[in-house]
Protein backbone atom coordinates (compact mmCIF):
# COMPACT_ATOMS: atom_id res chain seq x y z
CA UNK A 1 0.00 0.00 0.00
CA UNK A 2 1.00 3.64 -0.46
CA UNK A 3 0.06 6.90 1.22
CA UNK A 4 -0.69 10.22 -0.44
CA UNK A 5 -1.59 13.76 0.59
CA UNK A 6 -4.48 15.11 -1.50
CA UNK A 7 -5.28 18.83 -1.70
CA UNK A 8 -8.54 20.15 -3.16
CA UNK A 9 -8.35 23.95 -3.42
CA UNK A 10 -11.77 25.46 -4.14
CA UNK A 11 -12.96 29.02 -4.58
CA UNK A 12 -14.27 29.22 -1.02
CA UNK A 13 -12.82 26.29 0.91
CA UNK A 14 -9.73 24.11 0.65
CA UNK A 15 -9.84 20.48 1.77
CA UNK A 16 -6.86 18.27 2.52
CA UNK A 17 -6.66 14.56 3.23
CA UNK A 18 -4.20 11.79 3.99
CA UNK A 19 -5.20 8.63 2.15
CA UNK A 20 -4.02 5.05 1.92
CA UNK A 21 -4.09 3.59 -1.59
CA UNK A 22 -3.49 0.17 -3.07
CA UNK A 23 -0.16 -0.64 -4.67
CA UNK A 24 0.38 0.58 -8.23
CA UNK A 25 -1.48 -1.69 -10.62
CA UNK A 26 -3.78 -3.07 -7.91
CA UNK A 27 -7.47 -2.35 -7.45
CA UNK A 28 -9.09 -0.90 -4.37
CA UNK A 29 -10.84 2.21 -3.04
CA UNK A 30 -8.49 4.59 -1.20
CA UNK A 31 -9.02 4.80 2.56
CA UNK A 32 -9.27 8.28 4.05
CA UNK A 33 -7.08 8.37 7.18
CA UNK A 34 -7.73 11.99 8.12
CA UNK A 35 -9.04 15.22 6.59
CA UNK A 36 -9.36 18.89 7.41
CA UNK A 37 -10.88 21.95 5.77
CA UNK A 38 -9.83 25.60 5.80
CA UNK A 39 -11.01 28.80 4.14
CA UNK A 40 -9.27 29.42 0.82
CA UNK A 41 -6.89 32.36 1.11
CA UNK A 42 -6.78 34.61 -1.94
CA UNK A 43 -4.20 35.77 -2.85
CA UNK A 44 -1.52 33.62 -1.25
CA UNK A 45 2.25 33.51 -1.66
CA UNK A 46 4.33 30.34 -1.77
CA UNK A 47 5.73 31.11 1.69
CA UNK A 48 2.22 31.63 3.10
CA UNK A 49 0.97 28.42 1.47
CA UNK A 50 3.99 26.54 2.82
CA UNK A 51 3.39 27.82 6.34
CA UNK A 52 -0.32 26.99 6.22
CA UNK A 53 0.38 23.57 4.74
CA UNK A 54 2.83 22.79 7.54
CA UNK A 55 0.09 23.42 10.10
CA UNK A 56 -2.42 21.41 8.07
CA UNK A 57 -0.01 18.50 7.65
CA UNK A 58 0.66 18.39 11.40
CA UNK A 59 -3.09 18.35 12.07
CA UNK A 60 -3.67 15.58 9.53
CA UNK A 61 -0.94 13.34 10.93
CA UNK A 62 -2.14 13.96 14.49
CA UNK A 63 -5.71 13.02 13.60
CA UNK A 64 -4.62 9.93 11.67
CA UNK A 65 -2.38 8.77 14.52
CA UNK A 66 -5.12 9.21 17.10
CA UNK A 67 -7.35 6.86 15.13
CA UNK A 68 -4.98 3.99 14.59
CA UNK A 69 -1.43 4.32 15.82
CA UNK A 70 1.53 5.64 13.85
CA UNK A 71 0.76 7.45 10.60
CA UNK A 72 3.13 6.58 7.72
CA UNK A 73 4.65 9.49 5.81
CA UNK A 74 3.02 10.17 2.44
CA UNK A 75 4.95 9.09 -0.64
CA UNK A 76 3.68 11.95 -2.74
CA UNK A 77 0.91 14.49 -3.17
CA UNK A 78 -1.74 15.49 -5.68
CA UNK A 79 -3.31 18.90 -6.15
CA UNK A 80 -6.67 19.95 -7.57
CA UNK A 81 -7.01 23.73 -7.78
CA UNK A 82 -9.89 25.59 -9.46
CA UNK A 83 -8.28 29.01 -8.85
CA UNK A 84 -5.50 29.33 -11.47
CA UNK A 85 -3.71 32.14 -9.61
CA UNK A 86 -3.24 29.87 -6.58
CA UNK A 87 -2.05 26.71 -8.33
CA UNK A 88 1.66 27.53 -8.49
CA UNK A 89 1.92 28.58 -4.83
CA UNK A 90 0.20 25.43 -3.58
CA UNK A 91 2.16 23.18 -5.95
CA UNK A 92 5.46 24.63 -4.70
CA UNK A 93 4.32 24.36 -1.08
CA UNK A 94 3.45 20.69 -1.55
CA UNK A 95 6.79 20.02 -3.24
CA UNK A 96 8.62 21.60 -0.30
CA UNK A 97 6.57 19.80 2.36
CA UNK A 98 5.81 16.31 1.03
CA UNK A 99 8.47 13.88 -0.25
CA UNK A 100 8.01 11.90 -3.44
CA UNK A 101 6.14 12.75 -6.60
CA UNK A 102 3.90 15.83 -6.73
CA UNK A 103 1.05 15.84 -9.28
CA UNK A 104 -1.36 18.54 -10.44
CA UNK A 105 -4.64 17.45 -12.03
CA UNK A 106 -4.89 18.99 -15.47
CA UNK A 107 -4.34 18.34 -19.19
CA UNK A 108 -1.79 15.60 -19.79
CA UNK A 109 -2.29 13.82 -16.48
CA UNK A 110 -3.83 10.36 -16.79
CA UNK A 111 -7.17 10.02 -14.99
CA UNK A 112 -8.50 6.84 -16.57
CA UNK A 113 -11.83 8.50 -17.40
CA UNK A 114 -12.75 9.52 -20.94
CA UNK A 115 -13.99 13.13 -21.10
CA UNK A 116 -16.72 13.54 -23.70
CA UNK A 117 -16.51 17.32 -23.84
CA UNK A 118 -15.95 19.69 -26.74
CA UNK A 119 -12.81 20.94 -24.97
CA UNK A 120 -11.67 18.53 -22.23
CA UNK A 121 -9.15 21.10 -20.95
CA UNK A 122 -12.08 23.19 -19.68
CA UNK A 123 -13.24 20.51 -17.24
CA UNK A 124 -12.38 21.41 -13.64
CA UNK A 125 -9.94 19.10 -11.84
CA UNK A 126 -12.35 18.62 -8.92
CA UNK A 127 -15.05 17.44 -11.33
CA UNK A 128 -12.64 14.93 -12.87
CA UNK A 129 -11.74 13.63 -9.41
CA UNK A 130 -15.44 13.26 -8.55
CA UNK A 131 -16.04 11.26 -11.73
CA UNK A 132 -13.06 8.96 -11.07
CA UNK A 133 -14.11 8.23 -7.48
CA UNK A 134 -17.81 7.78 -8.24
CA UNK A 135 -17.13 5.34 -11.04
CA UNK A 136 -14.75 3.30 -8.88
CA UNK A 137 -16.98 3.20 -5.80
CA UNK A 138 -20.51 3.04 -7.22
CA UNK A 139 -20.21 1.64 -10.73
CA UNK A 140 -21.71 3.06 -13.91
CA UNK A 141 -23.81 4.86 -14.86
CA UNK A 142 -23.67 7.24 -11.90
CA UNK A 143 -24.47 10.90 -11.19
CA UNK A 144 -22.57 13.19 -8.80
CA UNK A 145 -23.88 16.40 -7.23
CA UNK A 146 -21.03 18.47 -5.74
CA UNK A 147 -22.07 21.40 -3.55
CA UNK A 148 -19.76 24.38 -3.16
CA UNK A 149 -19.40 27.89 -4.54
CA UNK A 150 -21.13 26.33 -7.52
CA UNK A 151 -23.49 23.36 -7.58
CA UNK A 152 -22.02 20.90 -10.07
CA UNK A 153 -23.60 17.83 -11.62
CA UNK A 154 -21.34 15.19 -13.18
CA UNK A 155 -22.81 12.40 -15.30
CA UNK A 156 -20.86 9.21 -15.98
CA UNK A 157 -22.51 7.01 -18.59
CA UNK A 158 -22.73 3.23 -18.87
CA UNK A 159 -19.41 3.07 -20.74
CA UNK A 160 -17.66 4.81 -17.85
CA UNK A 161 -17.14 8.09 -19.71
CA UNK A 162 -17.70 11.50 -18.13
CA UNK A 163 -20.32 12.49 -20.67
CA UNK A 164 -21.41 15.93 -19.45
CA UNK A 165 -22.69 17.94 -16.56
CA UNK A 166 -24.26 21.08 -15.16
CA UNK A 167 -22.77 24.09 -13.38
CA UNK A 168 -25.13 26.33 -11.39
CA UNK A 169 -24.72 28.95 -8.64
CA UNK A 170 -24.23 27.38 -5.22
CA UNK A 171 -26.60 27.94 -2.32
CA UNK A 172 -24.27 30.34 -0.45
CA UNK A 173 -23.61 32.30 -3.63
CA UNK A 174 -27.36 32.58 -4.22
CA UNK A 175 -27.96 33.91 -0.73
CA UNK A 176 -25.11 36.40 -0.98
CA UNK A 177 -26.26 37.62 -4.39
CA UNK A 178 -29.76 38.28 -3.05
CA UNK A 179 -28.44 40.32 -0.13
CA UNK A 180 -26.02 42.30 -2.30
CA UNK A 181 -28.50 43.05 -5.08
CA UNK A 182 -31.47 44.08 -2.92
CA UNK A 183 -30.86 46.80 -0.32
CA UNK A 184 -33.48 45.59 2.15
CA UNK A 185 -32.57 41.91 2.09
CA UNK A 186 -30.26 40.64 4.87
CA UNK A 187 -27.56 37.97 4.96
CA UNK A 188 -29.30 34.79 6.12
CA UNK A 189 -28.34 31.59 7.88
CA UNK A 190 -28.32 28.75 5.38
CA UNK A 191 -30.86 26.36 6.88
CA UNK A 192 -34.28 25.12 5.84
CA UNK A 193 -37.23 27.04 7.33
CA UNK A 194 -40.05 25.25 9.14
CA UNK A 195 -42.53 26.11 6.39
CA UNK A 196 -42.39 26.88 2.69
CA UNK A 197 -44.35 30.13 3.02
CA UNK A 198 -42.10 32.36 5.08
CA UNK A 199 -43.64 34.68 7.67
CA UNK A 200 -40.65 36.98 7.78
CA UNK A 201 -38.15 38.25 5.23
CA UNK A 202 -35.51 35.86 6.54
CA UNK A 203 -37.85 32.86 6.40
CA UNK A 204 -38.96 33.80 2.89
CA UNK A 205 -35.33 34.06 1.77
CA UNK A 206 -34.43 30.73 3.42
CA UNK A 207 -37.32 29.12 1.62
CA UNK A 208 -36.26 30.59 -1.70
CA UNK A 209 -32.57 29.88 -1.29
CA UNK A 210 -32.40 26.58 0.62
CA UNK A 211 -35.66 24.89 -0.38
CA UNK A 212 -35.26 26.40 -3.83
CA UNK A 213 -31.83 24.79 -4.13
CA UNK A 214 -33.27 21.39 -3.17
CA UNK A 215 -36.12 21.78 -5.66
CA UNK A 216 -33.70 22.80 -8.39
CA UNK A 217 -31.46 19.81 -7.69
CA UNK A 218 -34.44 17.44 -7.71
CA UNK A 219 -35.72 18.87 -10.99
CA UNK A 220 -32.35 18.72 -12.69
CA UNK A 221 -31.77 15.18 -11.43
CA UNK A 222 -35.04 14.12 -13.07
CA UNK A 223 -33.74 15.45 -16.38
CA UNK A 224 -30.20 14.09 -15.98
CA UNK A 225 -31.31 10.57 -15.03
CA UNK A 226 -33.84 10.50 -17.88
CA UNK A 227 -31.21 11.62 -20.39
CA UNK A 228 -28.68 9.06 -19.17
CA UNK A 229 -31.29 6.30 -19.33
CA UNK A 230 -32.34 7.37 -22.84
CA UNK A 231 -28.73 7.51 -24.02
CA UNK A 232 -28.21 4.04 -22.57
CA UNK A 233 -31.15 2.66 -24.53
CA UNK A 234 -29.84 4.23 -27.73
CA UNK A 235 -26.38 2.77 -27.14
CA UNK A 236 -27.86 -0.69 -26.59
CA UNK A 237 -29.96 -0.33 -29.73
CA UNK A 238 -26.86 0.53 -31.75
CA UNK A 239 -25.09 -2.55 -30.40
CA UNK A 240 -28.06 -4.67 -31.44
CA UNK A 241 -28.30 -3.11 -34.91
CA UNK A 242 -28.00 -5.62 -37.72
CA UNK A 243 -29.72 -8.44 -35.85
CA UNK A 244 -33.48 -8.51 -36.32
CA UNK A 245 -33.88 -11.05 -33.55
CA UNK A 246 -31.99 -8.88 -31.10
CA UNK A 247 -33.95 -5.81 -32.20
CA UNK A 248 -37.23 -7.57 -31.48
CA UNK A 249 -36.07 -8.75 -28.07
CA UNK A 250 -34.84 -5.26 -27.17
CA UNK A 251 -38.07 -3.66 -28.34
CA UNK A 252 -40.14 -5.99 -26.17
CA UNK A 253 -37.90 -5.36 -23.16
CA UNK A 254 -38.05 -1.57 -23.58
CA UNK A 255 -41.80 -1.63 -24.08
CA UNK A 256 -42.24 -3.52 -20.82
CA UNK A 257 -40.01 -1.20 -18.78
CA UNK A 258 -42.22 0.86 -16.47
CA UNK A 259 -39.49 2.92 -14.78
CA UNK A 260 -36.10 4.38 -15.79
CA UNK A 261 -32.95 2.40 -15.06
CA UNK A 262 -31.70 2.71 -11.48
CA UNK A 263 -28.78 5.15 -11.40
CA UNK A 264 -26.90 5.88 -8.16
CA UNK A 265 -26.84 9.56 -7.19
CA UNK A 266 -23.89 10.64 -5.03
CA UNK A 267 -23.92 13.99 -3.24
CA UNK A 268 -20.80 15.59 -1.78
CA UNK A 269 -19.46 18.97 -0.74
CA UNK A 270 -20.63 21.71 1.62
CA UNK A 271 -23.82 20.97 3.58
CA UNK A 272 -24.30 17.72 1.65
CA UNK A 273 -26.13 15.98 4.51
CA UNK A 274 -28.53 18.89 5.02
CA UNK A 275 -29.37 19.28 1.33
CA UNK A 276 -29.68 15.51 0.79
CA UNK A 277 -32.30 15.36 3.56
CA UNK A 278 -34.47 17.82 1.60
CA UNK A 279 -34.37 15.92 -1.70
CA UNK A 280 -37.04 13.61 -3.06
CA UNK A 281 -34.36 11.56 -4.81
CA UNK A 282 -32.52 8.92 -2.84
CA UNK A 283 -28.87 9.89 -2.62
CA UNK A 284 -25.61 8.60 -1.20
CA UNK A 285 -23.74 11.22 0.84
CA UNK A 286 -19.98 10.83 0.36
CA UNK A 287 -17.95 13.60 2.00
CA UNK A 288 -14.63 12.12 0.90
CA UNK A 289 -15.48 11.62 -2.78
CA UNK A 290 -13.20 14.28 -4.28
CA UNK A 291 -10.23 13.40 -2.08
CA UNK A 292 -10.56 9.70 -2.90
CA UNK A 293 -10.77 10.56 -6.59
CA UNK A 294 -7.53 12.52 -6.31
CA UNK A 295 -5.87 9.56 -4.59
CA UNK A 296 -7.03 7.25 -7.39
CA UNK A 297 -5.59 9.60 -10.02
CA UNK A 298 -2.30 9.73 -8.11
CA UNK A 299 -2.28 5.94 -7.94
CA UNK A 300 -2.99 5.61 -11.68
CA UNK A 301 0.00 7.80 -12.48
CA UNK A 302 2.44 5.65 -10.48
CA UNK A 303 2.21 2.86 -13.04
CA UNK A 304 4.95 2.53 -15.56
Amino acid sequence: MAHVLAADIGNTTARFGLLETAEAGAEGTPKLLSACEVTTRQPITTDEARMQLGQIFSELTSRASSRGGACPSPEGSILSCVVPTLTDAWHRALADTVPGRQLVVGPGLRSGVKLRFNDPSEVGPDRIADAVAARAAYGVPVVVVDLGTTTNFEAIDASGAFCGGIIAPGVALGARSLAEAAARLPIIELRAPERVLGRSTREAMQSGVVLGEAARIDGLLDAVVAELADNGKRARARLDEGSAAHENERGEADAGAATPMAIPIVITGENADAIAALLHHQTIVDDALTLRGLALIWQANQRG
